[in-house]
């Protein structure tokens, strides 16, 4: 049995947070492509960013994105490889938006999965029903804030249901493909074998053992000719790629602070688990909240973007000289606005002024933590212009590290985590800054 090659086509930068020692690329142009393609990892993720997309763009990219790796795939003679739409483990994002758009691209493919479980985030799937534990109890996730998304919301945690609203009826419920925990785990080789026209599975998952018995079978069916598209978050990757564990643990992760230097925190997302972490974070010694009125870039004033920017600069530099660890962070409050295009292009002009802050940190901070899935996505390929990043592991379940190179013009070697705005307790970012800091 042959272990193909694993293409995730990531909505944000955090796909990677189940796995290690593998490529992030920014670009997808061919011969970026062919990198990741020729790279010694099983897998590698292309951070595509369309969850920070209109449904229009994110077409158009996961379009582009397909059509050069079919140039490079080619290229480098590969002909046995697994694409993986990475996404939420809530369930927002643009399906099937972008599984169309793979299919039509690179089809035929015999079936397309979701499978959406992420242990390390608390979400599981069982009898087709998606949950996620909160303080402790089982919630459908239409329950959830995750579910009222002015962007992504939905109606239904049974995912043929949540299949049938979000395709508006193209795929039925009744036509949804369920594989429930014990055909996982009696073994679902003979029906995958049977699938063909893209036939839409929903998969359930409580361990991760329940994905590894799965992958396995995926491997074999594929082994013999049948073609799969996944529409997935983290968990089935880590039994996709089979990596082992990491090489340096979580704990031992400062090893690859710059100098023993003080860093730096960029919070972007509003979720509520991000405001709780961020009220821990704050409590750490040796840190200073910089909070960014960001209702300020309403009305568009140039002005005030510049004074907002070299305010927020000043503030930075001045806890930099102090040996103090910045933490810059939006302004808490919910803003509204009249539809959902108007949402995407203010919060593009959030991410536009992050990455003006990113651009300007102190060169010599010893740390980057970037939290929310769309802010780290741009500080990769906007602040920091990485074509490229090795990931090193995760420093927290679910957070990745990676590094920049030893070339970068402003911050070489620079260890960055990768926090996903709804991953972790409350202290999760708390914790992250006292393994960096050794506290």
């Amino acid at each position: 049995m042959t272990n193909p090659k694993i293409i995730v086509l990531d909505d944000d930068p955090t796909g990677s947070q189940t796995v290690h020692s593998c490529l992030l690329l920014t670009r997808w142009d061919v011969e970026t492509l062919r990198i990741g393609l020729a790279d010694e990892s099983p897998i590698f993720f292309i951070l595509t960013n369309t969850r920070a997309l209109t449904p229009e763009e994110a077409t158009a990219v996961t379009r582009e994105v397909c059509r050069n790796l079919k140039v490079a795939l080619a290229e480098e003679g590969i002909t046995d490889f697994l694409v993986v739409s990475r996404s939420d483990s809530t369930l927002r994002g643009h399906y099937p938006i972008e599984t169309d758009a793979i299919a039509e691209e690179l089809g035929s493919f015999d079936a397309h999965f979701l499978t959406p479980a992420f242990f390390e985030g608390g979400r599981f799937t069982r009898d087709s029903i998606h949950y996620l534990m909160v303080n402790g109890v089982a919630t459908p996730v239409h329950e959830t804030e995750f579910a009222r998304d002015s962007v992504f919301g939905y109606h239904h945690s049974y995912l043929p249901d949540y299949v049938a609203e979000k395709t508006q009826g193209k795929i039925p419920a009744s036509q949804v493909e369920r594989f429930v925990l014990d055909d996982i785990r009696s073994g679902s080789l003979d029906r995958l074998m049977q699938l063909q026209d893209n036939r839409c599975g929903v998969v359930d998952a409580e361990t991760q053992a329940d994905l590894d018995r799965f992958a396995a079978d995926l491997r074999e069916a594929a082994s013999h000719g049948k073609r799969f598209l996944f529409r997935s978050a983290a968990s089935l990757l880590t039994s996709l790629a089979n990596l082992g564990s990491q090489p340096i643990a979580a704990e031992a992760m400062s090893q690859y602070v710059r100098g023993g230097k003080p860093g730096a925190v960029i919070v972007g997302s509003h979720v509520k688990k991000t405001t709780q972490q961020l009220e821990c974070l704050l409590q750490e010694p040796n840190t200073v909240g910089i909070e960014i009125d960001v209702s300020h870039l309403l009305d568009d004033s140039p002005t005030q973007r510049d004074t907002l920017l070299k305010t927020t600069l000043d503030k930075i530099d001045t806890a930099h000289q102090n040996s103090k660890t910045p933490v810059i962070y939006t302004s808490r409050q919910e803003l509204t606005f009249p539809d959902t295009e108007t949402r995407l292009q203010f919060g593009a002009a959030v991410s536009a002024l992050l990455m003006d802050i990113v651009r300007a940190l102190p060169e010599d901070i010893g740390f980057l933590i970037s939290k929310g899935g769309i802010t780290s996505n741009d500080v990769l390929s906007t602040g920091l212009a990485l074509p490229t990043a090795r990931l090193l592991g995760q420093i927290l379940a679910g957070c990745s590290v990676v590094r920049t190179p030893d070339d970068h013009p402003r911050f070489p070697n620079l260890p960055v985590v990768l926090f996903p705005g709804n991953v972790g307790d409350e202290t999760g970012l708390a914790t992250v800054y006292r393994r960096f800091c050794k506290l």
